[in-house]
């Protein structure tokens, strides 16, 4: 879920998000993809406040909610007070490259990652639409955290946040990161079809960051504070990209200079 150069409109094809994100699975970690390297980058810091906030009792179910090519499934499964790792999308093509990049064998439950010495998570990778399924699948209910990347940008924000209420207990915590509205009034997610030479847009969704806390709040969560630090705010850090940021961006980021083009922070489902 990210940016690419814009092309003219005649050059753009716009297809249901779960067919461009099939298509788009083959070359998602290999495009430049200079948002995601963004979310990569201030995931160090913020995966482990993640981590520090869930106060429920160990070992934890934890969902990934958007998984992608699993690229935070991976951590999650490296986390020793992990029991269960649930990690879901509504593309067959992610889920499949995730499986590839999880174990290459055919079993996804028992998967050990870098830790032999302990107890391996179970995995459980499964399709799941939020825009069509009432309800997630009942292996992912009851979670003790869930991180979301990314994902929002191509979900109504009510029915983001009635699915994460479904999945997590009360007291659980959301990890949520998104496209900046001040990048998303000016681009959205998309892709350069190599067969075609045709850039191709998934349905995309200009949140405020306003309006999610907004959202939020009317399903039963509260900003969790991650830090008093400066651009911290409400607990919600927001990102531009700088000049000493594009080296490790990439080229494309070059033109995002000075623009928002991220935020992310921590969720707290309210008890009962």
């Amino acid at each position: 879920m990210s940016a690419t150069h814009d092309l003219p409109s005649q050059s753009v094809r716009y297809l249901p998000t779960n067919e461009a994100y099939d298509r788009w699975a083959a070359v998602y970690d290999t495009d430049g993809n200079f948002l995601q390297a963004l979310d990569t980058i201030e995931l160090k810091a913020l995966f482990s406040k993640f981590l520090l906030s869930i106060t429920s009792p160990r070992p934890w179910r934890v969902v990934d909610l958007g998984c992608g090519t699993g690229r935070n499934t991976m951590l999650l499964l490296d986390v020793p007070d992990v029991a269960e790792v649930v990690a879901l999308d509504s593309s067959k093509g992610m889920l499949d490259v995730a499986r590839s990049r999880l174990q290459k064998a055919d079993d996804v439950v028992g998967i050990s990652i870098n830790s032999p010495a302990r107890a391996a998570p179970k995995l459980h990778l499964e399709v799941f639409d939020m825009l069509t399924a009432s309800s997630p699948p009942v292996v992912a209910q009851q979670a003790d955290g869930v991180i979301s990347t990314l994902v929002i940008e191509h979900i109504p924000l009510p029915t983001f946040f009635s699915q994460v209420s479904q999945i997590l207990k009360p007291g659980g915590v959301l990890l949520l990161t998104n496209m900046h509205e001040q990048m998303g009034a000016i681009s959205q997610a998309g892709f350069v079809d190599a067969n075609t030479g045709k850039k191709i847009r998934p349905t995309s969704y200009t949140h405020s960051l306003a309006d999610v806390v907004a959202e939020a709040n009317k399903h039963g969560f509260d900003i969790e504070r991650v830090g008093e630090g400066e651009g911290e705010g409400e607990g919600i850090r927001e990102r531009a990209v700088e000049d000493d940021m594009v080296e490790g961006l990439g080229p494309r980021s070059k033109k995002w200079v000075g623009i928002m083009c991220w935020f992310g922070g921590l969720f707290r489902k309210k008890r009962a």
